[in-house]
């Protein structure tokens, strides 16, 4: 309806228009009167012709020939009236005639509105079939590039991310509970073993309880993990400057220890880096990169680990040997409760990488991983670059001994 009364109320307003453009045009125009006098005198004293002219209000004019009649200024009027009669018969038609086509361009208005808005009530139509069941399935409008085409096509393009999410959403709380089904399976069947025990023992008691005791640690870090990725998530409140060599440091002193346990070889260049985000998340995304590498390796193995700046960006490469890694297997990693090997029983859940992925996307930094010549992965990050921010810096860390 709306654009209905657009397209007419346009048509009326531009044939108004025309019709005073027309109305001034013919009116501006003024009348001639031209009178011819054949008289002549008599045989061989011929005289030529009078012509007298006469051009609108000019008739009675000052210089005109003082031998105007009657006549002539009868003529005149008449001709004046004739004049104006021609053009209020000719404005009266074409108002006419602008009413019956005003009437016509507001059904064709109609039409034409009609057969544009068909597709979208079409898009409109299927959008709101799509449900969690269906999202599948999609708008597919052919035809050529144009505004309406481009916005089916985005709009495939987002149902497409949103089947992207919910599948990944589906994948994600299945393997959690599959992830939380089996120590609650084992917890319940060490109660049982303790109440069907016939001849208990403080030992057996002490015994199931300390398996209880390391199972309910499991799988409190299991929910803490899935905290910390949920949060990840989200995304950043407020950025602020992270002073991403002093974190380094932090982590490396944390795991060293377990490093020098394991017998691997912990090796730290870190050089002065800034970036904006924020600092516990930045700090776990280390932690996690570091714990991943220690605990996938092998007897003598090693982990290296840079920090420092790259072309004005901050950057991290964790490095470790290990297990060899398939390139196809590497991305798969990176996707919650993905392990290469699914059966080790590590006190891993394979959400480490996962949460370093959510980090480094709530940061807008880029990812790259591939597997190491010498097994294991190595992991490439660079931040994006920093925005001026007044104020001091955070001090920057020194590099790390071997």
């Amino acid at each position: 309806m709306r654009l209905t009364l657009l397209y007419g109320a346009l048509f009326i307003v531009s044939g108004t228009v025309l019709l005073a453009v027309t109305y001034l045009l013919v009116a501006g125009t003024t009348t001639s009167l031209i009178l011819i006098d054949g008289t002549r005198d008599a045989p061989g004293g011929s005289r030529p012709p009078q012509v007298h002219h006469y051009m609108g209000d000019d008739a009675g004019a000052a210089g005109s020939p003082g031998n105007i009649d009657r006549q002539a200024e009868a003529l005149h009027q008449q001709a004046e009236h004739t004049h104006q009669a021609m053009i209020d018969n000719l404005m009266f038609n074409a108002v006419i005639a602008l009413a019956i086509t005003s009437v016509v361009s507001i059904w064709l208005g109609w039409v034409v509105a009609g057969r544009v808005l068909r597709p979208l009530r079409s898009m409109t139509t299927t959008i709101q079939r799509i449900t969690a069941r269906n999202v599948h399935e999609r708008l597919a409008v052919e035809g050529p590039r144009d505004e309406l085409k481009d916005l089916a096509d985005t709009v495939d393009g987002l149902l497409g991310r949103l089947e992207t999410a919910l599948d990944s959403h589906k994948r994600f709380v299945a393997n959690a509970a599959h992830e939380l089904r089996t120590p609650l399976t084992l917890e319940h069947a060490l109660l049982e073993e303790s109440l069907i025990d016939r001849d208990p023992t403080v030992d057996t008691f002490r015994t199931n309880f300390e398996r209880l005791l390391a199972i309910s640690k499991q799988q409190g870090r299991l929910l803490e993990a899935l905290l910390f990725l949920s949060t990840s998530e989200r995304g950043l409140d407020r950025p602020e400057p992270v002073d991403l060599a002093a974190l380094a440091d932090e982590a490396v002193q944390a795991v060293r220890p377990a490093a020098d346990r394991r017998g691997l070889r912990l090796d730290a260049r870190v050089a002065p880096a800034c970036l904006e985000g924020d600092p516990v998340l930045v700090g776990r995304l280390v932690a996690n990169l570091l714990d991943n590498a220690l605990s996938y390796n092998v007897p003598d193995g090693r982990v290296d680990l840079t920090v420092g700046t790259r072309g004005g960006r901050a950057f991290l490469t964790a490095a470790n040997t290990g297990q060899q890694v398939p390139e196809d297997q590497v991305d798969r990693l990176f996707h919650p409760f993905q392990r290469l090997d699914r059966s080790a029983d590590d006190g891993h859940h394979g959400l480490g990488l996962s949460i370093v992925r959510s980090i480094v996307d709530a940061h807008g930094a880029a990812l790259t991983a591939r597997a190491g010549t010498d097994g294991g992965l190595v992991v490439d990050i660079v931040f994006p670059e920093r925005h001026q921010l007044s104020g001091k810096h955070p001090k920057m860390a020194g590099t790390l001994p071997r």
